[in-house]
């Protein structure tokens, strides 16, 4: 389930934006969003503290800490809920539309009386909003555009928002007496990246007592329905679970089955047929004399069919059929190939922990190196300059080598540069080159043509010192389409300049997605899977990365921080000697 921490992240965070669409003081609200995202990204459960224990989380005042108290001890805030009952719900919904601010839902309520994103809609196809300051074409069309996400997301959630979930009830199952395995299948085991509900597959001999518990679980909300071979639930955050026990013998069969998807499953089924053999969630069939061939694990189906066993990230039929065939599948890149992450931020600007804490957490992952990239002065709301930079670079210094086993992990001192709107970045050359890694990210300018937007990100993959192009579409699930640029070209770029595509795996992100990774990687291209920290807690957010990467077929050699240290040095050496010397 999301932590309490989630919980109160949410709550504060509309709580800004029920001040903003009041239009009261813009101040108040920057304060609770900075505490949302402080909250959430804390490590401790903030349900355990009290008034004081949270005024230690930065960010967080007397007021915050009271409402937060006030939170657990009667499940509500006045102040939230007084906000609510002045707003119609329907406005508050539309600033869930990607592009829409609170301040124009307040504009198109007070000046149109708009209050649902139907009416909305209704209003710009009739041109109703013509004239309305900051209503032109161009934003009535994000609008009609934002509109379109906010419904195709439906009922779907993030992928950690199910992860978390799917570890907290297949870890409850199995410690209920009789169950053998226990596991998550469906599109959260092929890591899609968003999930629309969660399918959990346990073997038991007697279904009765994992079905009992299962419906008593205390996130459950709702028994939909209620059987010896399939229960499904609702839970208290709307997400539908659905619980099949099998047979232990049909274990393999049925995990197969029900992880999908249904294209590789009517793949695997043809492979069957074709073989006399008939395959079911209950098993490998002999057609002619119905006896069961092989069932127990998904190998042994695979090996029957005449495959090796195809990893649940590949099964979408994009021709991994094809590939096992011939003997072709990739070795995919594992979460334990990663040797250090290189996009991460401290609270010298956007991030929540220090330097000390984001490195000894790093530390304790494993890594061998690790990189600090904080944002560059041009993002201005960072305060960031070249003195500040400069002190945390000599601190890194200082704390290089003193964390890890045997205290031998490496700090590399790096910056988030962002790519302005004609393609310059934040520093000049002769300041860059004494970065480890520079990673250069869009942030701002979303709206730019697809020719400008292409050759802005083109040159900077041609900055002799850009080693990484940072969340390449800038999307946002659910918030923030990709933006239109050519990826063929941008792609064709990093390959010729030896500038890695940033893997960004924090799950509102994780871009690139599957799709455009096959692309890249056909150009050449090598990929950096990378946390994008804020906080201790993304830290962890690597093993979403490391799932998109597995679903664009990279392998560890396509993962540049899976390689040891002097083979990603030469790498984040790039083009400069060249540059320098024809500069």
């Amino acid at each position: 389930m999301a932590r309490s921490n989630d919980e109160v992240a949410a709550l504060l965070r509309e709580y800004a934006d029920l001040i903003s669409i009041t239009g009261k003081d813009a101040f108040k609200a920057r304060v609770y969003e900075k505490a949302a995202r402080a909250i959430g990204g804390y490590h401790a459960d903030v349900s355990t503290l009290d008034t004081k224990g949270l005024q230690q989380i930065p960010g967080v005042g007397k007021s915050i800490a009271e409402k937060v108290t006030e939170y657990f001890r009667t499940g509500g805030v006045a102040a939230v809920d007084e906000l609510r009952a002045r707003i119609p719900a329907g406005v508050r919904q539309l600033t869930a539309i990607p592009t829409l601010g609170p301040k124009k839902a307040l504009a198109l309520y007070e000046e149109q009386g708009i209050a649902s994103v139907d009416e909305l809609v209704e209003a710009i196809r009739a041109e109703k909003l013509h004239g309305l300051k900051g209503f032109g074409p161009r934003t009535q069309e994000n609008i009609l555009h934002g509109v379109e996400l906010l419904k195709s997301s439906g009922d779907r959630v993030l992928l950690d928002v199910a992860m978390d979930l799917a570890d907290d009830i297949t870890g409850a199952l199995s410690r209920v007496t009789g169950c053998d395995r226990c596991t998550y299948a469906g599109s959260l085991r092929r890591m899609r990246e968003t999930i629309g509900d969660i399918d959990v597959l346990v073997a038991a001999a007697e279904p009765g007592p994992l079905m009992q518990a299962f419906t008593e679980l205390p996130y459950v909300t709702e028994v939909i329905a209620h059987g010896m071979a399939k229960t499904s639930v609702r839970t208290a955050k709307g997400l539908a679970v659905d619980l099949r026990v099998v047979p232990p013998d049909s274990w393999g069969a049925a995990l197969q089955y029900f992880t999908g998807s249904k294209a590789h499953n009517i793949r695997t089924r043809e492979l069957a047929v074709h073989q006399g053999l008939k395959l079911s969630e209950y098993g490998l069939f002999d057609v002619e004399s119905g006896e069961k061939v092989v069932s127990a694990t998904e190998e042994e189906i695979y090996a029957r069919l005449g495959l090796p066993w195809i990893p649940p990230t590949l099964r979408e039929d994009r021709g991994e059929i094809e590939a096992g065939l011939r003997g072709e599948l990739p070795e995919l890149v594992v979460e334990s190939d990663l040797r250090g992450d290189l996009h991460t931020h401290t609270d010298l600007t956007d991030g929540l922990a220090s330097l000390e804490e984001m490195v000894r957490a790093a530390a304790g992952r494993g890594y061998a190196y690790y990189a600090v990239t904080d944002h560059g002065p041009d993002l201005s709301m960072q305060r960031m300059t070249k003195e500040r930079i400069l002190a945390q670079r000599e601190r890194v210094r200082e704390l290089d080598g003193t964390y890890g086993q045997g205290r031998g992990m490496q700090l590399l001192h790096g910056v988030e540069l962002n790519i302005g709107p004609d393609g310059g970045v934040d520093w000049p050359g002769e300041f860059l080159a004494a970065f480890d890694v520079c990673v250069a990210s869009v942030h701002s300018h979303f709206n730019q043509s697809r020719q400008a937007l292409t050759r802005r990100i083109v040159r900077a993959c041609e900055n002799p010192y850009v080693h990484v192009i940072g969340h390449p579409t800038t999307r946002i699930l659910g918030r923030r389409p990709p933006v239109d640029v050519d990826l063929d070209e941008i792609f064709a770029a990093c390959a010729r300049t030896g500038t890695a595509l940033e893997i960004n795996a924090h799950p509102a992100r994780l871009d690139l997605r599957d799709e455009d990774i096959v692309r890249a990687r056909r150009h050449g291209v090598r990929f950096a899977v990378d946390s994008d920290a804020h906080s201790v807690p993304d830290l962890a957010n690597m093993r979403y990365g490391i799932g998109t990467a597995q679903r664009g077929w990279l392998t560890e050699d396509d993962v540049i921080n899976t390689w040891p240290q002097t083979r990603l040095r030469r790498f984040l050496r790039k083009g400069r000697k060249t540059t320098a010397a024809t500069g």
